[in-house]
């Protein structure tokens, strides 16, 4: 059996590939998710609270206060 060289560097390129394409989903995902807990926070704080500034506040708090309120009401 012959071992090309070639054959093994076009694979770790491949797998380089799929980790930067991982890495990119990845970071997609995390900064929609922190944009949609922002945005669901401050409508679930100006719901409740009607004050624009609890619910900027809130906004940047965004997951934690989201959790909060599910466990506080």
């Amino acid at each position: 059996m012959k071992y090309n060289e070639d054959d093994n560097k076009s694979g770790l390129m491949e797998e380089a590939n799929m980790e930067d394409n991982k890495s990119t989903t990845v970071k997609k995902t995390v900064k929609s998710g922190i944009t949609f807990g922002s945005a669901l926070a401050m409508v679930i704080s100006y719901t409740t609270w009607k004050s624009v500034g609890w619910a900027i506040f809130h906004g940047l708090l965004s997951w934690v206060y989201v959790i909060y309120f599910l466990l506080r009401y």
